[in-house]
């Protein structure tokens, strides 16, 4: 009998201690002074329907487009994602200083320039402002958030040139300025990059001139300048040493001689298109696993080499070149 009763205590103190303690798995809930703005944000926006849930009868850690640290009960996270919002990034968004994550995106009535009570965003990790109608520059004021390791400004209207101060984010992973009407030349200071050297989207918009010689000292991961008037020599980005895994240098004026070119190991995609490169094609890319080639309407000749996968990509990736053949073009005579 005893024994019994030692056992059905052993067993209810486990069952005690294995339920989670009220003051260890209890959010904090949300700050009053978040909350207050929050409620700004909405009014400046319209009240949407897509923040409905914005009410004062649910703590605003659960409300929709937000998250809060429970520790604390700031508002860390705010992404007002696809919804039928109109105006503009209301300028109270800097009053919510434990923010790391702002993303507004895929919002095509979103006007108006970019505001600069973000700077105040200290801690801001995450900038995502894309697939809006944004106008205005890119403010050299963005170059104020030292701790942002991801910045996506793509799928705008924004216009004028690119700031250089851009290149005093340290932390940058990953930079979006692809599809905008930006216009000028490539900084110079972007061969700067201190720390992380980031995946570089400057795709479709109106740049001009030569990329400077020094981008050529970084080692990047992922580089996309297509749809551009770009100019000059860009067999810099590759060599033995480099990691460069994704390149995409399409339509534009580039002009360099390829088979000086020394392709690196790592390179899995490779987009020259519609330049003006001439030379023939290196024995490298036979050695090479690539999952995208495309080398069309330049100036190349001479034989495609054989082997690896080069004959797995159909003629359109090496058509219209000056006098590339073998397969899978026709054979050389």
């Amino acid at each position: 009998m005893k024994n019994s009763t030692f056992t059905t205590s052993i067993i209810s103190l486990l069952i005690v201690l294995s339920l989670p303690s009220p003051s260890l798995s209890a959010s904090k809930p949300c700050n009053k002074n978040d909350e207050k703005v929050l409620f700004q944000i909405k009014k400046s926006l319209g009240n949407p329907y897509l923040l409905a849930s914005w009410q004062t009868t649910l703590d605003c850690c659960k409300w929709y487009c937000l998250k809060c640290n429970k520790t604390t009960g700031r508002v860390i996270e705010l992404t007002i994602f696809s919804g039928n919002i109109s105006g503009q990034i209301p300028p109270e968004v800097g009053d919510l200083p434990y923010l790391q994550t702002l993303e507004f995106r895929k919002l095509t009535n979103l006007t108006g320039q970019i505001p600069s009570s973000i700077t105040k965003l200290t801690q801001l990790t995450m900038l995502r402002l894309s697939w809006t109608n944004l106008s205005g520059p890119v403010p050299s004021f963005i170059s104020q958030l030292t701790n942002l390791n991801f910045l996506d400004l793509s799928f705008n209207n924004l216009t004028g040139t690119i700031p250089p101060e851009l290149a005093k984010l340290t932390k940058l992973n990953g930079l979006h300025l692809d599809r905008n009407k930006l216009t000028g030349v490539i900084p110079e200071s972007f061969g700067t990059f201190t720390g992380s050297v980031p995946d570089l989207y400057l795709s479709h918009n109106q740049l001009t001139g030569t990329v400077p010689k020094s981008l050529g000292y970084l080692n990047f991961t992922v580089i996309d300048f297509s749809r551009n008037q770009l100019t000059g020599d860009l067999s810099m980005f590759f060599g033995p040493n480099k990691t460069i895994q994704i390149v995409d240098f399409s339509r534009n004026n580039f002009q360099f001689n390829l088979s000086d070119v020394k392709l690196p190991a790592s390179l899995t995609s490779l987009d020259l298109n519609q330049n003006s490169i001439f030379g023939g094609l290196p024995a490298e890319l036979t050695g090479l696993s690539l999952q995208y080639l495309n080398v069309s309407y330049n100036r190349l000749c001479g034989a495609i080499p054989q082997g690896g996968n080069l004959q797995d990509f159909d003629n359109t990736s090496y058509f219209h070149n000056r006098c590339l053949c073998g397969s899978p073009l026709a054979a050389c005579t």
